[in-house]
């Protein structure tokens, strides 16, 4: 073997001791006649020691060439050190050299491998090998299998068996776009990368396998934002024989035994809100709870005089912002200017200051007086010393742009401690969307979730009314998992395609598998899947799922260390029977 032990093993307790290391040279120190060389493993830091009166001469004279990244092998005595570091777990010791190899050479890096490096963000994704080697990056990724590790021992103490389903799998139209591979043997044909393994964990429930799991890689050739990656990593679930309320209660379950196992934290039973609930007091659909600012709607106390902008909305909604009354017109001027700006697409802003004194300044005090401004007040709960920030016009864009508002107020406020954890339900989601470009409803979450049963004859008169059997589990402001019961006979599936706007040739062609499956006595089920990546960064107490990647794509979709998606040769296209204009 090339060691025996690892760079973060050794102590006073080994004082004395022969030993073999191997690792990489973090860094060097050389006295003239004494070098000290850091050796860096995964599991830590040794400081090796050379010294001209008590190391051969040829092992001395190897020392001073070495250079950082060199990969080496040393074999010598552990020795008590004499200047102890008590920031390092082997602080108290060091090694004297008597046998050195160099493995392996190292060009300089094009960065320094420290906690905090000099690399930027493209360089370092470029050299992600090399990344990978520093502190933070490496622990996350430590820290992701220890949350994997945990879900696995959970589900499986709880009677979950991991299946694994296919890649290969058949393109559908809904949801977003499927990455597509050409299939060679099969002139002009594709097989699709899987969205989910959503008909397949269904099929495993037909199949009687009663609960299943899979930490599974998901694929979506979809427009990228910021923290978005086109292949990604859900906790797939799916029960049978179950209702909404089992489902909720077992995911809870292992969403609170993460928290408790991996945070030390206990937080009880999770709260739940409908999702009219939740845009109704945040506007959005996963609010963060960590801190209030909830929406107080004005139309009742803003409507009654002569400003027209109000009158003419459907909407007049505000938030009490903590603390912000002493806020400059400078600074207000700067927020409005953020709701101005094309990404959150207000064309103003209303404010009111709630001075110490209990009076309240407003930029329309020739509209309105001092009661209706403690309204406003009392309906947004503002206190002496807030400030009251009100939006106005379409009901569903302007919710929408004050949950925008609120959550960056928050962050520049510090209300969004990543420490502290505020697990929430969002259940009752709408089964339909309608979608204005193609001028149908879509499904909110996909074609296999259930209506709840009560709503099913809404469908014929009012499906935008229709509630789903679907559930969210958002945590910090950020949905981290998503599902419903399914859809477990043919009638009623084949009755959402119709409603969908499937023809039946179109819904026999893309799911006749999974409807005549129906028909061989499938069981009630249903499921949900978890974003491990997002849950991962977040309890990691990170906003960003990148270092918690081993190897993850930029905001292009690129993978830049590798050069991918790349052009392929003739000759493979003429194989695939593709050509390209």
């Amino acid at each position: 073997m090339y060691r025996s032990h690892n760079c973060g093993q050794l102590t006073a307790a080994d004082i004395n001791k022969e030993v073999t290391l191997a690792g990489w040279v973090q860094k060097t120190r050389n006295k003239g006649f004494l070098i000290w060389t850091d050796l860096r493993d995964r599991y830590g830091i040794t400081q090796l020691i050379f010294d001209a009166d008590r190391t051969q001469k040829e092992v001395f004279e190897l020392a001073a060439t070495l250079g950082r990244e060199f990969v080496v092998q040393v074999t010598g005595t552990v020795i008590e050190r004499e200047s102890k570091n008590a920031g390092m777990a082997t602080g108290d010791i060091e090694i004297l050299v008597s046998q050195l190899t160099v493995l392996n050479a190292s060009l300089t890096p094009p960065f320094s491998i420290e906690d905090d490096t000099d690399g930027g963000e493209d360089i370092r994704m470029k050299y992600r090998y090399l990344d990978i080697r520093r502190n933070p990056v490496k622990n996350s990724l430590l820290f992701r299998h220890r949350v994997a590790m945990e879900v696995r021992n959970y589900l499986s103490s709880q009677g979950f068996i991991e299946v694994e389903t296919p890649v290969l799998i058949k393109s559908t139209p809904e949801g977003a776009r499927d990455f597509v591979v050409p299939s060679r043997m099969n002139e002009g044909q594709f097989y699709a990368l899987p969205q989910s393994p959503q008909t397949f964990k269904q099929l495993l429930m037909v199949g009687g396998m009663d609960k299943y799991f899979q930490i599974v890689k998901c694929f979506r050739d979809e427009d990228l934002r910021a923290d978005r990656q086109p292949e990604f990593t859900q906790i797939d679930c799916e029960m049978a024989f179950v209702e909404q309320e089992d489902i909720i209660q077992q995911f809870e379950g292992l969403a609170s035994h993460l928290l408790k196992q991996v945070k030390g934290i206990d937080t009880g039973a999770f709260p739940r809100m409908t999702y009219d609930q939740a845009m109704k007091k945040y506007g959005n659909d996963k609010p963060d709870i960590r801190f209030g600012m909830e929406f107080g709607e004005l139309n009742q106390w803003a409507q009654h005089k002569e400003f027209a902008v109000f009158n003419n909305s459907e909407l007049v909604v505000g938030i009490a912002v903590p603390g912000a009354a002493t806020y400059t017109r400078k600074e207000i001027d700067g927020l409005i200017d953020w709701v101005k700006r094309p990404q959150v697409g207000a064309t103003g802003m209303v404010y009111a200051k709630y001075e110490a004194d209990g009076t309240i300044k407003s930029s329309v005090d020739k509209f309105y007086d001092q009661a209706d401004l403690l309204q406003w007040a009392e309906i947004t709960g503002a206190k002496p010393g807030d400030l009251i920030l009100v939006l106005s016009g379409d009901a569903h864009k302007t919710r929408t742009r004050l949950s925008a508002l609120r959550m960056e107020l928050a962050t520049r406020l510090g209300l969004r401690n990543p420490e502290v954890f505020a697990p929430l339900w969002v259940v009752d989601f709408p089964l339909l969307e309608w979608d204005e470009d193609t001028e149908r409803f879509h499904a909110m979450h996909h074609p296999f979730t259930s209506p709840k049963p009560e709503d099913i004859a809404l469908l014929e008169t009012d499906p935008g009314a229709v509630r789903a059997n679907a559930y969210d589990l958002v945590l910090n402001g950020n949905e981290i998992g998503g599902g419903s019961i399914r859809i477990h006979d043919k009638a009623t599936q084949s009755l959402m395609f119709k409603y969908l706007g499937f023809t039946e040739e179109q819904a026999k062609a893309q799911f006749g598998f999974l409807m005549d499956a129906f028909q061989y006595g499938a069981p009630p089920h249903g499921g949900l899947a978890f974003g491990f990546d997002r849950l991962v960064a977040i309890l990691g107490g990170q906003e960003t799922i990148r270092d918690f990647i081993a190897f993850p794509k930029n905001n292009s979709g690129r993978d830049v260390m590798i050069d991918a998606p790349s052009a392929i040769d003739d000759a493979q296209l003429n194989e695939l029977h593709i050509q390209l204009k």
